[in-house]
């Protein structure tokens, strides 16, 4: 059988599993046990928490710790508590430092006390550290765990500690350089222990840093720093050039594609999950979706409070019919110049230097795009009203044309202008988009359309 057939078939027998008392709970018990620990760790979300401690339990040792890195927070909080008090040292000393912090904000006073005094005095202070900063900044993710050389050291001398430590210890492509008092000097990367003599001193051949990161610098942008510059390692410094840790690019994907996904969720008007979909609370995504929705639909009903005041103009000839194409085109454009800004942003190509070129161009941008819906707007209305036999076709389609020129222009101008406006208040621009923007430009339309509708029909 296959992964997901076995899966399915532990799923259904689950109990039996438990118990293994059959063969057929033995057979899906060794099944279960062979699968890579990842997807053991996702079929343990996924079953009742009183089942998955049940069978989390009956692991073999290594496999627990095995499947207790790849759960998620709240699940790793649902393992410890199944555990003895060994279990739990193991399991938390094997978390890297930021991991931990991440962990620990999930408990309650109470329990972060507990399992603190579990852990190891040099992990404890560690993780203590990284408390102190906030989880979206260079401090919250960065890995303390790192392996330096001093630039005095020999070639032959770095060589005897890395052999030493290199069944303990993680060893990186670039490998950074302090003095004495553990300020950061520069890197070498492993093949210049290969190329130089032995006696030669690091300090002789080492590398200058080219980018480096404070403590309390925002995470994405120094993830998109790193892309830039094409770098594999940013090491993190304090005021006085102390090495504090390092962010690794394994930390930047994982990073960019946390990114990623709260700027989807943003852009639809939502406050990014922390947690898997299915951990979390049912009532707690219905607040988080529910709210937002209801402020949109309170700000799209003034649409109606717009066209009840313009009622009698609306009224004349054929002018209702085209409503929804004028909004929908101007909605549109709106959400098509957001996503170009929003994503000129994130990418590092919009930037404060170039902001009002970029402004400017939109305008420029807007004032094309206006033109041609105004002429499209007015050929397609002509036609329609022509053949419905109206009287004051040429008049009521220069109205719906000069409507639908001005909603482009303002939609554009918008779209364009308000991600630059929220960046520039520290808000991300990715909720420039989406249902919040549509809603805007919706109410915003109307009113366009209805006010240029008067003023050249009545």
């Amino acid at each position: 059988m296959d992964e997901i057939t076995i899966l399915q078939e532990i799923r259904e027998h689950i109990e039996t599993v438990i118990s293994r008392d059959s063969s057929l709970g033995v057979y899906l018990w060794n099944a279960l046990i062979k699968l890579h620990p990842a997807d053991i760790g996702r079929f343990l979300t996924d079953i009742e928490e009183e089942n998955f401690k049940a069978l989390f339990l009956q692991f073999p040792k290594t496999l627990q710790l095995e499947v207790f890195d790849e759960l998620s927070g709240p699940s790793q909080i649902e393992a410890l508590d199944a555990m003895d008090e060994q279990g739990k040292a193991d399991a938390l000393n094997r978390l890297p430092a930021d991991e931990l912090t991440d962990l620990f904000e999930l408990l309650s006073d109470e329990q972060l006390k507990r399992y603190l005094e579990i852990l190891h005095k040099k992990a404890r202070e560690k993780v203590l550290s990284l408390l102190q900063f906030h989880p979206e900044s260079a401090g919250g993710i960065m890995d303390t765990e790192v392996l330096t050389l001093q630039w005095d050291f020999t070639v032959e001398k770095s060589i005897s500690i890395l052999q030493r430590l290199s069944p303990h210890r993680e060893i990186y492509q670039q490998i950074y350089v302090t003095n004495r008092e553990h300020q950061l000097k520069g890197y070498i990367n492993l093949e210049d222990l290969v190329l130089q003599r032995p006696h030669n001193r690091i300090e002789s051949f080492m590398h200058k840093v080219e980018m480096s990161s404070t403590p309390d610098e925002d995470r994405e942008d120094v993830a998109k720093k790193m892309v830039h510059y094409g770098l594999m390692s940013v090491p993190v410094i304090d005021e006085e050039d102390h090495l504090l840790g390092i962010i690794q690019s394994d930390t930047l994907a994982e990073v960019l594609v946390e990114e990623a996904s709260e700027d989807v969720q943003k852009m639809s008007a939502l406050q990014p999950l922390k947690y898997p979909y299915f951990e979390t609370p049912f009532f707690k995504i219905l607040y988080q979706r529910g709210y937002i929705l209801l402020a949109l639909f309170i700000a799209q009903s003034f649409s109606a409070t717009i066209q009840q005041a313009y009622s009698a103009t609306l009224q004349y000839g054929l002018l209702l019919y085209f409503t929804t194409m004028l909004i929908s085109t101007g909605g549109n454009a709106s959400n098509q110049t957001s996503a170009v800004a929003i994503q000129g942003m994130l990418t590092g190509d919009i930037n404060s230097s170039n902001i009002r070129r970029f402004i400017r161009r939109e305008m420029l941008m807007a004032l094309a795009l206006a033109g041609i819906f105004g002429v499209a707007a007015f050929i397609r209305s002509y036609m329609f009203i022509r053949n419905s036999g109206s009287n004051s076709q040429a008049l009521e389609s220069f109205a719906i044309a000069m409507s639908q020129a001005l909603i482009v222009f303002v939609s554009v101008s918008i779209g364009s202008c308000v991600p630059a406006i929220l960046k520039r208040l520290n808000i991300d621009p990715a909720f420039a988009a989406g249902p919040m923007l549509a809603t805007l430009m919706d109410v915003v339309g109307i009113l366009i359309f209805c006010m240029v509708a008067k003023f050249i029909l009545t």
